[in-house]
């Protein structure tokens, strides 16, 4: 086996995906390639490949021809957003979708990946039942399987199944909520919170909390989460392992809403319940207005920006409960006591992510 050491990352414009790209391009070490249905924000040095994971045919021309391979990040991800994003987590063909977009990659790479080392596949707290009922707090990894209906376990199965007897493996990691710098993706909190906010400075109103009455949480910045993804593919002791990947800390939405108003240059309000799937669509061409007045990189077209995520971000911050809902906390031991003791403070984190943003011209200055 040779020294060479060449990335494919799967998803590479998604939030996770994205997050990894910046990671390992443009490194010596590392020969990365990116692939995902839209071009990512930047390639890094990273060879793009533009590939749609649905399509059989064109998977076996481009993965079959990947026999140099040695690490995979598979971060791709079908969410169905025409029914509902949430509800679509419980049907059988979202699942079915997800399971076969793995195995048109994972099917003709294997057949000619002759050094092969490790594979990443990403989970979440879905994992636990998060979705369907409270989870044991803390949930841990080795927890017995959560009986529900879940892509995860047709995946994970799947990836078992090829990995036996052979000289590869793979790590499981299973993030919480992910904050990072990707766009019109569905599982990401800050284009919608940006939006949000841009909306509401440039109407001159204070930024108000649209959310109920918010739980504990737990988030990861996708900066760390690459880094783990690095620690995964290269430790001995994350060999055919799953661990959960957090920033170290907990919070709670309306703690942490002081910082993020100022991240945005903006005052704290009165909290004000408002359903940003419902209401903020209308809105499209205010954002529109907003683009082309501070001379945004960011699309004018909101959907484009947003993706499904401003249903994401009410489930995110409990819109419509008026109870504190179930703890979604997971235990990182295992990460730590395996070797991985990266951690991040969250209130720097949403400083971080919101600049970053600005910087980008993705939102408007602060």
């Amino acid at each position: 086996m040779t020294n060479k050491r060449k990335f494919l990352i799967a998803g590479a414009s998604g939030l996770v995906g994205y997050g990894a790209l910046k990671h390992f391009g443009g490194r010596d070490d590392w020969e990365v390639i990116a692939v995902s249905r839209r071009p990512p924000l930047d390639r890094h040095g990273a060879d793009f490949i533009s590939v749609d994971l649905m399509d059989e045919r064109r998977c076996r021309q481009v993965f079959g021809a990947m026999g140099d391979v040695t690490h995979v990040v598979y971060a791709a991800l079908f969410e169905k957003i025409s029914t509902g994003l949430i509800r679509g987590w419980r049907e059988r063909d979202q699942m079915e979708t997800n399971l076969a977009m793995l195995r048109n990659l994972f099917e003709p790479l294997s057949a000619v990946a002759r050094e092969l080392r490790h594979v990443s596949l990403l989970q979440g707290t879905k994992a636990y039942g998060a979705h369907v009922a409270p989870i044991p707090i803390p949930a841990r990894e080795g927890n017995p399987r959560h009986q529900h209906e879940n892509f995860y376990w047709l995946q994970e199965d799947y990836l078992r199944a090829k990995q036996y007897a052979k000289d590869w493996s793979w790590t499981i990691l299973r993030p919480q909520i992910v904050f990072g710098e990707a766009i019109g993706g569905n599982l990401n909190v800050l284009p919608a919170l940006g939006v949000y906010a841009a909306l509401r400075k440039e109407a001159g109103l204070p930024l108000s909390f649209p959310g109920g009455r918010p739980g504990v949480v737990e988030a990861i910045d996708a900066d760390l989460l690459a880094h783990s993804m690095e620690w995964a593919a290269t430790s001995p002791a994350c060999a055919n392992q799953i661990f959960n990947i957090t920033n170290g800390d907990v919070f709670v939405w309306t703690e942490v809403w002081p910082v993020i108003a100022d991240a945005f240059g903006m005052r704290v309000g009165a909290p004000e319940p408002h359903s940003l799937r419902e209401e903020i669509p209308a809105r499209a061409a205010e954002w529109s207005a907003i683009v082309t007045k501070y001379k945004l990189r960011a699309p004018t077209d909101l959907a484009a920006l947003v993706g499904g995520s401003f249903e994401f971000t009410d489930s995110v911050f409990a819109y419509g409960f008026t109870q504190a809902p179930p703890p979604m906390l997971v235990s990182t031991i295992k990460a730590r006591q395996a070797g991985f003791g990266e951690c991040v403070d969250t209130e720097a984190m949403f400083r971080k992510w919101i600049g970053r943003w600005q910087d980008l011209r993705l939102l408007p200055p602060r």
